[in-house]
Formats: structure tokens, sequence, C-alpha cells
């Protein structure tokens, strides 16, 4: 019979951040996961007041953490951590025996809306099933309008031509609703996310009119990423672009980072695997333009959800859709303090087994 795992393995093993307080109201442990959330070793953490580690939380929530012996739980609430917000769910509960003592357990909103994405899916599967009837007309409408620009003197031709190019700007917003609200899903396999970000950057450099200084912060140790390799470089260049045109109304120069790391803690639950995914490939595109409207922070994953006056509001739905693919998990912060605005990609390593083959 196999040992039974320790309680610190148990603990350690949490896909959820966890912390433990004494009855001064100070971290006295820290698991793997809280240190990855809070961007601290829990060496760092332990000692100080939890109050000074979770900062930005609602009055209520403070209030509870002062009382010893109240239990809480609060879902969707804002916290600052690593200098930026983040949407987490948090739990207190005091411990029976132990006067003073309790387990706080903490996590990030972004990695447990799996269920909430199913149903959003659903929700534009429907238009994309019209959006295919809706293409056979288009075609038609095309063709006619390409006939007539033939007969039509010089002069009247552009009339036609806006015909057609408005035709084909309707199509390829079917086609990105019917994407978006496809079940189908890639195959993955081992890719090197550098060659994906660079032949992403050198897209959006080619096809962007404004340009924007694109900085690369890549760790030449990361291994292979599980992952589709066009999803990824759509999702790339998706993030890029949004930073691009978010960067452009930067008051200092407009600059874009792309970052790559390895963070070995991170993992999320994948409900339709049935089990907990690690995620350790980290990307992250940073921007130094002026953020999210507050009001759209908490939906920027949505369709139809866009800060842009031309915008239609599917490029992140798209990349949420392609990220989950691919088992991934996607997530946005903004750093105020510092004036950047993080899109982070979080997706499974590759195995030995896997690179083999």
């Amino acid at each position: 019979m196999m040992e039974k795992p320790s309680a610190d393995a148990q603990i350690g093993g949490l896909i959820f951040a966890m912390v433990l307080i004494d009855p001064d109201g100070c971290i006295a442990e820290a698991n793997h996961a809280a240190e990855n959330l809070l961007g601290q070793s829990s060496k760092r953490l332990t000692g100080r007041s939890v109050s000074e580690v979770l900062t930005g939380l609602e009055e209520r929530v403070v209030q509870k953490l002062s009382v010893n012996d109240a239990a809480l739980v609060a879902r969707d609430i804002r916290i600052e951590a690593r200098d930026a917000e983040t949407r987490v769910n948090l739990t207190v509960s005091p411990l029976g025996g132990f006067p003073g003592w309790r387990v706080v357990t903490i996590s990030e909103v972004s990695h447990e809306d799996t269920a909430r994405e199913a149903e959003l899916s659903a929700t534009i599967g429907a238009p994309s099933i019209l959006a295919h009837e809706i293409k056979n007309p288009l075609s038609a409408i095309r063709g006619a309008g390409q006939l007539v620009a033939r007969k039509l003197p010089q002069k009247d031709k552009k009339l036609a031509r806006m015909i057609t190019d408005e035709v084909d700007r309707i199509a390829r917003l079917i086609d990105r609703m019917q994407q978006l609200g496809s079940t189908q899903t890639e195959p993955v396999a081992p890719v090197n996310p550098h060659e994906a970000i660079r032949s992403a950057i050198a897209t959006v450099r080619a096809a962007g009119a404004r340009q924007v200084e694109i900085l690369e912060e890549f760790d030449p140790s990361l291994p292979p990423v599980l992952a589709n390799r066009d999803a990824l470089e759509q999702v790339i260049i998706n993030l890029i672009s949004n930073a691009r045109d978010a960067a452009a109304g930067a008051e200092d120069t407009p600059q874009i980072t792309v970052q790559t790391r390895f963070v070995s803690g991170l993992a999320f639950s994948a409900i339709r695997l049935g089990r907990a995914v690690r995620l350790p490939i980290e990307i992250t595109v940073t921007d130094n333009g002026g953020g999210i409207d507050k009001a759209l922070r908490d939906h920027v994953f949505e369709p139809f959800v866009s800060s842009k006056k031309s915008g239609q509001g599917l490029g992140l739905a798209l990349v949420r859709k392609l990220v989950r693919d691919m088992n991934g998990s996607v997530s946005h912060e903004r750093d105020v303090r510092a004036g950047r605005t993080h899109f982070r990609l979080h997706l499974p390593q590759a195995s030995h087994t896997e690179r083999k083959s």
C-alpha cells in the first residue's frame, strides 16, 4: 500500500493559494500557489500582517479579517497583488480548537470561470449557425457588385467597390463569429513559444500603420509549450494588436513588452478534463497605454464588449476561446503604480514523451 501524502504535501499541491493566519493577524505559512499569486516567497510573507499583504480589499472584508473567530466567503472581489488589481474568490475559515488561528484561501476568478465560458460559447453558437446562412446571399451580392463595376463608367466604379468592400468586411466578421462559436478544437503539439511570438510580432509589424516599439524579454531556457502553433500565433497577434492600439495614446513613448518565463506552481482546474492542469509557461504582453475602462475590465473577454468606437468586441473573446482550447488560461491586470496593462497567458508544458513523438 502506497504511503498517504502528508498534510504538507496536500497543502503544497493545492491549485489555489492558501495562507495560515496566527492570532495576531500575521501570516504563519503560505503554500506555493500563494507565493505565485502574491508574487513573494513564503519566507518573505511569513510574519507580515495579512492586511499589509492583501491590500485593496473592500471595507467589509477588512473588518471580517480583523475579527479572529469570524468566517468569511467573498466572491469576485478585488485585491492588489504584485502591484496590480486581481479579481479573486476568498474564504476565511477559523480553526476549531486553535483560538485565533485561521486559514485563508484565495483563487483567481479568471482560473475558475470555465463554466461561464461554456455558457458564453452556447450564446454565441446560435448566431454562428445563422451566420452560415447569411454568407450565401453575401456571396451573391459581392458577385453582383463586381459585375456592375465592369459596366459602370470610371467615375462610378468607386460605389461598386464600396459594395464589395463592405460585403468583405461583413464576411470577415461572420468568420470570426463562426470561429468563436465553434466547439471543435485544433490538435496540440510541442511548440517553441519564442518562434510563435516572433512570427506574430512580424505579422503585426507588417500590417500595422502605427509603429510602436516592441521589446522582447525572453527566458532562453523555456521548454516547448503544448499548444497549437497557428492558434498560439493568432492569440499573440490579437494581444499585440490590442496593446499597439492602447499604447498609441500613451503620454510616454508607446511601448509593448512581450515577456516569457517559467512559473512552476501555477495550475487551474480544467473542468472538461476533470483534472487540474499545470500551466508553467507564462507569456505576458504589456503596454504602457491608459488601460481598460474600469467599467469594462471585468468583461473584456466576453463577446461584443469593446472600448474601441469601431470595435466588434470579438478579438479578446476569440483569444480566450483559443487559449482554453489549448487547456490554458488568460487573464489581465492593471499595474496602476507603473502605468502598465498586462495580459498573461499560462499554458501547459510539452512532456518529454510528446517532444520525442
